[in-house]
């Protein structure tokens, strides 16, 4: 662990300085996520989450921060740690540890410091979880199970976190109910499209300052966040190509306009890559020895094992950082390729992630999933739960509140008919 860190009674953190840096950041969010606003002021009255101990692991940006007063304004106690070694924005965590909440998290973490600081979340014996990519989850479901019996429930904010738990539970292996945040239609909709399609390129942005327009930019995958980088790498003026596994997605990718094929041939044109599979070794030794000069690799999805970055190593003659996360490999070949931000996803790891106004509904998902669990976890089974329908609707019509936007509602008679199976033509 880097010994210069700051340490305190409940916090460790890169630097006590940052911190009023990191209050204009949240200053900054805090004014662009208005739905989420609303129920802190709720909170304040009406306490649903009094008695609760949160142990949360997710990126530790400025919409974090928000979630966080958040949930201490509904009446919990909160400890947190980041869920990726490179997410954190060490001038908020800084700010949260000035304000007397629970941190344990810094950018930069090996994978020792990353456990490290999720068992430090633990150490209060949370009766809630809340979790982005199920790291957590499985912690204590195995090496820190000693904490298993006081927790009633948890969320997951992403799709792979999502995955992991379901697996879990098919095999009989979860020991509380989990609500599937990342599959609300207000989350996976928006904060996986559009804030995964703005956030990524501009982290490729910041690490590259390339020209975007004219190159030809490979996606891998098509789910809802490759979707959303494959329609903003299009309006920056990429040819966009997408690879894929499932024939669905791909079938989508192609209405859609785009060029479909296997990574081995589009290893051969591509100029940008980016990954957003949740699978490994979607990029491998094969493809970086067919790749352009010059090409340039990164990742979306929440590991970094879509990128074999040893096999990486293993061909090159050379490494050497060209600019903050941005890494050149010189191959045995003599080309060079160039991998952004270690692999890791390069939205949160060199750019802030998402903007906050479409977190604004992601959270908002979150903090009334932990209301939901408080208030029913003891008569739920051990299994992923979606988000209810009505939670859905209510949030969306929330933000389009705050938009200045009123849509039409169905009249009795609509009403009527809708649910009228006899009418016909």
């Amino acid at each position: 662990m880097d010994e210069n860190l700051v340490h305190g009674d409940n916090y460790t953190v890169r630097d006590m300085s940052l911190a009023e840096s990191g209050a204009l950041r949240v200053d900054w969010a805090r004014s662009r996520m208005p739905v989420l606003g609303a129920l802190r002021e709720e909170a304040l009255v009406t306490k649903p989450l009094a008695g609760m101990r949160v142990a949360g692991c997710l990126h530790v940006t400025k919409e974090t921060a928000v979630l966080i007063e958040t949930i201490v304004a509904a009446g919990a106690e909160i400890s947190w740690s980041g869920c990726n070694p490179l997410s954190t924005q060490d001038d908020v965590a800084a700010w949260l540890a000035r304000e007397g909440y629970s941190i344990y998290a810094w950018h930069g973490q090996s994978v020792d410091d990353f456990y490290w600081c999720i068992d430090k979340t633990l150490e209060f014996k949370p009766t809630l979880t809340l979790d982005d990519g199920a790291d957590l989850i499985v912690r204590v479901h195995g090496d820190k199970s000693e904490y298993l019996a006081d927790v009633i429930g948890g969320t997951e904010e992403t799709t792979t976190g999502v995955h992991r738990l379901r697996a879990m539970g098919d095999a009989g292996d979860l020991k509380y109910p989990v609500m599937a945040v990342n599959d609300a239609v207000t989350k996976w909709d928006f904060d996986n499209v559009y804030g995964t399609g703005q956030s990524t390129i501009d982290g490729i942005l910041r690490a590259t300052s390339v020209l975007i327009a004219g190159k030809t930019f490979v996606v891998a995958g098509y789910g809802h966040c490759s979707r959303g980088l494959a329609m903003r790498a299009e309006g920056m003026g990429a040819n966009v190509v997408v690879t894929e596994v499932d024939p669905l997605p791909a079938l989508r990718a192609v209405m859609d306009g785009y060029r479909v094929m296997k990574m081995d041939d589009a290893a051969k044109i591509g100029d940008i890559f980016c990954t957003a599979t949740g699978m490994k070794d979607v990029l491998v030794d094969r493809h970086f020895e067919s790749m352009k000069d010059g090409a340039i690799i990164s990742n979306t999805g929440h590991y970094d094992c879509e990128i074999n970055i040893e096999q990486l190593k293993s061909l090159s003659t050379s490494i050497r950082t060209i600019r903050a996360d941005n890494d050149e490999y010189t191959l045995n070949n003599g080309n060079k390729i160039y991998l952004l931000a270690d692999g890791r996803l390069v939205n949160l790891a060199a750019a802030e992630g998402h903007p906050s106004e479409v977190m604004d509904m992601s959270f908002a998902n979150q903090y009334l999933s932990l209301c939901r669990l408080a208030a029913e976890a003891k008569d739920m089974d051990n299994k992923v739960y979606d988000i209810t329908q009505e939670q859905d609707q209510g949030l969306a019509l929330k933000k389009l509140a705050t938009l200045g936007i009123s849509i039409d509602e169905l009249t009795e008679e609509q009403i009527i008919y809708h649910k009228d199976y006899t009418s016909g033509t």
